[in-house]
């Protein structure tokens, strides 16, 4: 899946639509073009899930619960340096060649193509030194794997606390759900869309840097303290630490504040809660993954996952041209109701040991 993904990217930053001012002015992009680098990043979004999914496999055959607990700040957080360098260091690139060049296709060209080559190194670094758990073997070495994949997939619909779990895996992200597609789109909007008016450059270094910096210490220190107090007495605090800091943007869109270290501050505020909160999302699925088929039961709780981000993020867009950013980001702090009602119905049935060191 990685060589799959350098490839594309390589095929992206060679084949970016350049549109002239000819076609700009005739109302003509070159739709063709645009629809092939759109199949291109679909390709890409393919092979990334499906990266996701063995990840995250691998990830449980080399650890034991106890150990799991300890390192999933660590995990989380080495994804959010991913996020760091994709929506801060490239999106920072980005900026300063366009400053510079005025030439917007050709500044995306070269920042894919930037990242085009740091995948490269890291997919050769993976062929040679990736560890081998004991336990990541085959579980069938037959031709036929689909009785054994419709029997891990059964089972996972069977397993106890079902639509419990299913609920609480679509419910407790619900307000991030919503927030995570506008709060870009906020920090860029012009003044009489109700937004902030931040540049690109801004908003790589606030949104995509700070940001994901302050998600990342919340993310260490969520599985610390997870790791020390178990899933069960972390959840609460964690449900809290996810949904309450992002009334910040309720007081950014009434305030709509021209300093940027205020902008900042909020952003590293919501992003810190959000970091710390998330922990106790992925130690549930790991905490519900376990027994027979755990890996696969994963994968499917990583599929409510997406889902969980994917519907709320369907309508976000359609809801916040509607009512506007001050009343949008009003109806997201409505629906901590939501992750609320499912953390206290998950923390009944919660082993109050899993999870500690």
């Amino acid at each position: 899946m990685q060589i799959i993904m350098t490839a594309m990217m390589i095929a992206l930053a060679l084949t970016l639509p350049k549109p002239s001012a000819e076609m700009i002015a005739s109302g003509n992009t070159s739709i063709s073009i645009f629809t092939f680098t759109l199949i291109l990043f679909i390709i890409t979004a393919f092979a990334s899930a499906t990266h996701d999914i063995a990840a995250d496999g691998y990830y449980m055959l080399a650890h034991n619960p106890s150990s799991q607990a300890k390192f999933v700040g660590i995990r989380s957080t080495f994804y959010r340096f991913s996020m760091l360098f994709g929506q801060g260091v490239l999106v920072f690139i980005a900026g300063v060649i366009e400053d510079r060049t005025g030439n917007i296709p050709y500044s995306w060209q070269i920042t894919i193509g930037t990242a085009a080559v740091v995948f490269l190194l890291i997919t050769i670094y993976h062929l040679f030194t990736l560890p081998q758990p004991a336990d990541d073997q085959p579980r069938n070495t037959d031709n036929n794997p689909w009785p054994e994949m419709m029997k891990s997939f059964g089972t996972f619909f069977t397993k106890r606390g079902i639509w419990l779990a299913i609920l609480f895996m679509l419910l407790y992200r619900l307000p991030e759900g919503f927030l995570i597609k506008m709060c870009q789109p906020f920090l860029v909007g012009t003044a009489d869309t109700g937004g902030l008016q931040l540049s690109t450059k801004s908003v790589g270094i606030l949104y995509g840097t700070v940001g994901v910096v302050a998600q990342l210490l919340g993310g260490i220190l969520g599985g610390i303290y997870a790791s020390r107090v178990g899933l069960k007495r972390a959840l609460w605090p964690m449900a809290l630490s996810l949904t309450l800091p992002s009334l910040v943007y309720i007081y950014l869109a009434i305030a709509l504040p021209s300093n940027e270290w205020i902008v900042g501050t909020a952003i590293a505020f919501e992003t810190f809660g959000y970091g710390f909160g998330f922990t106790a999302y992925m130690l549930y699925m790991m905490y519900f993954s376990e027994g027979e088929f755990k890996t696969s039961h994963y994968a499917i709780c990583t599929a409510f996952m997406a889902l969980s981000m994917m519907l709320p993020g369907f309508v976000a867009g359609t809801i916040q041209m509607a009512i506007g950013y001050e009343n949008f980001f009003w109806m997201v702090a409505a629906t901590f109701v939501a992750t609320f009602i499912v953390t206290a119905l998950a923390y009944r049935k919660i082993d109050p040991e899993y999870g500690k060191k």
